[in-house]
């Protein structure tokens, strides 16, 4: 009987089970997750569950019973230690399994402050998994002090739980300012403000120098000399792709476990999908950090695994919740020249990226019709007259039939 292993149980994994299995795939299915726990949704992490919004059963993908309902083999608490592509083979523990196709849904992992400036002390933590959220709630206490390590997406999530919960918060960004890796001045400029309209600290241009304590954080001096005093601290310093066993399989890795439009990878019957990939995308090859991306690259390779012959498209959109305020991007905004501003008042507004005239990408922030409108544009492959979206009383809907 063909065998379907998937190593890593997290959205793309739980994906790419459930279309072998609703594609009507009857061999043997296993997935392989290192934590404790069935697949699970990450982003209301950092948001609903650790604001004690959301319990931990309405994180899971699927009931656990899902998967004995679908003759999916769960192995959860497994670490995979090596990959043996000539022998399809690896191994798990002091097991060996053999499959005849293997699916790489590894994910990725964060960047940890380095130990040598205090990295290594109890009450610092990151935002990846469960663990390190659950360590890190019963911190979340009225009046302490919470120092952020990074403006990103992350780092602001946080900071915005944070400040709900009555935390007094610090955000220290290295850059010249927030989100500057991945949004325009206009888009940071929003949420600059909105984050200190709710009490939270923001410095930019300045880094941490170091943590202070011992054996515990109690204190942080950043770059410019000041010294603060913290209770714990939040590093939101970005992920890298969880490339280690492809690695050391011998599989090329090029910012990410390097696959073709079908999501093989260099080597024969091992596929991957999700954040541990970069695949082909117009002229070049990208990386998406993506719940849409994760879902989508993996059906697809799950359909090529039963014969479908078919290439993955990416379509990037991604979210951030923040305050009341839920952020919608659409497309991606490499390369733009030029932003249009649409702003309705304090709350309402989306950003267009344009590059020579064209359509990139749009930020809109409570504004899902601006959203839904530039992300139908962007896909395909139309763009919007900047004229009209700049004026916030005009109707962008005839732009879909321009």
């Amino acid at each position: 009987m063909r065998h379907v292993i998937v190593i890593g149980a997290g959205q793309a994994g739980s994906s790419c089970v459930a279309k072998l299995r609703n594609g009507g795939f009857d061999g043997e299915v296993t997935l392989i997750g290192a934590e404790p726990v069935p697949p699970y949704q990450r982003p209301p992490l950092s948001k609903a569950y650790l604001m004690g919004e959301m319990a931990l059963e309405r994180l899971y993908l699927r009931p656990e019973a899902f998967y004995q309902d679908n003759q999916i083999t769960l192995r959860t608490d497994a670490e995979v230690t090596a990959i043996d592509p000539s022998g399809k083979s690896l191994r798990l523990g002091t097991e060996t399994l053999h499959y005849d196709d293997l699916v790489l849904t590894t994910g990725s992992v964060p960047r940890k402050l380095p130990a040598s400036i205090g990295g290594g002390l109890d009450g610092v933590f990151v935002v990846r998994d469960l663990a390190d959220v659950d360590a890190m709630a019963p911190r979340f206490q009225a009046r302490k002090k919470v120092l952020i390590v990074g403006g990103g997406y992350i780092g602001l999530e946080a900071a915005s739980v944070a400040a709900k919960l009555g935390l007094e918060v610090t955000l220290v960004e290295m850059a010249d300012r927030i989100l500057q890796r991945v949004a325009a001045p206009q888009t940071s400029d929003y949420f600059r403000a909105l984050h200190r309209s709710h009490g939270v600290n923001i410095l930019e241009g300045v880094g941490l120098d170091r943590l202070i304590g011992e054996g515990t954080v109690r204190g942080a001096r950043l770059s410019d000399g000041t010294e603060l005093e913290v209770d714990f601290v939040i590093a939101g310093v970005g992920i890298m792709p969880a490339t280690a066993l492809a690695d050391a399989a011998g599989l090329d890795i090029e910012n990410g476990i390097k696959v073709d439009a079908m999501g093989r990878t260099s080597a024969p019957h091992v596929w991957a999908a999700g954040d541990c990939t970069s695949f082909p995308y117009h002229d070049g090859r990208i990386r998406l950090e993506s719940v849409p991306n994760a879902i989508d690259q993996a059906e697809v390779v799950a359909g090529n695994i039963m014969g479908a012959g078919k290439e993955y498209v990416a379509r990037p959109w991604f979210w951030s919740d923040q305050y009341d305020v839920k952020l919608q991007i659409a497309g991606l905004n490499t390369g733009y020249t030029e932003v249009v501003s649409r702003i309705s008042d304090e709350q309402t507004a989306s950003f267009w990226y344009y590059r020579d005239g064209g359509l990139l990408a749009v930020d809109a922030m409570n504004d899902p019709r601006a959203y839904m409108i530039g992300k139908r544009l962007i896909e395909a492959g139309k763009s919007a007259d900047p004229v009209i979206v700049a004026d916030a009383t005009a109707d962008l809907k005839p732009l879909l039939q321009a």
